[in-house]
């Protein structure tokens, strides 16, 4: 079996991290992974805000957990030290898609330098409050931005998670 192939069926997501950042080139190589993703017409119509900044990071973690509605001592980045907010233009027809695209690239590519990674959700309401507004302003962002998800980093603390077993009957081929 090729590397491709084995990371795509080992790959797994990961929910407990150590508070090791991850060095700087591994982050940059996963990053410009998700930036080769394929996209609606080849349109490149998202773009990714790595936050390592721990200030930050604990206030996307504080307002995510407000929106899940859960006890203000949840992580819902589960102590990854590295977030990466995907987000896409709401102009393009396909933007989900592209930006859902990109969150699998960027999770393979960790996977391959044995980093964990999962995708956490609401980064579509956080981008609709005035943190999530500030952070777009402070880069010069602008437009009509959804936030797609958070593909969140860090060393694995713990064994990798095993594959379930797949369910049958999923596969249809038509001859």
């Amino acid at each position: 079996m090729n590397d491709v192939m084995k990371a795509l069926m080992e790959r797994r997501s990961v929910r407990r991290f150590k508070d090791t950042m991850p060095a700087e080139e591994e982050i940059q190589a996963i990053l410009e992974a998700g930036l080769y993703a394929a996209s609606g017409r080849g349109f490149q119509g998202v773009r990714l805000i790595a936050v390592t900044n721990r200030t930050l990071r604990d206030q996307l973690s504080a307002l995510n957990c407000q929106i899940g509605g859960w006890d203000s001592s949840f992580d819902p980045f589960y102590g990854a030290p590295v977030v990466i907010l995907v987000i896409a233009d709401k102009s393009r027809p396909t933007y989900v898609y592209d930006g859902s695209l990109v969150m699998g690239n960027l999770m393979l590519a960790a996977h391959s330098l044995g980093i964990g990674s999962c995708w956490i959700h609401r980064a579509k309401e956080e981008l609709e409050t005035d943190l999530g507004r500030e952070i777009l302003r402070d880069l010069g962002i602008e437009g009509e931005w959804e936030g797609i998800g958070h593909c969140v980093l860090g060393y694995p603390d713990g064994d990798m998670p095993a594959a379930a077993e797949r369910k049958s009957d999923r596969v249809y081929v038509i001859r």
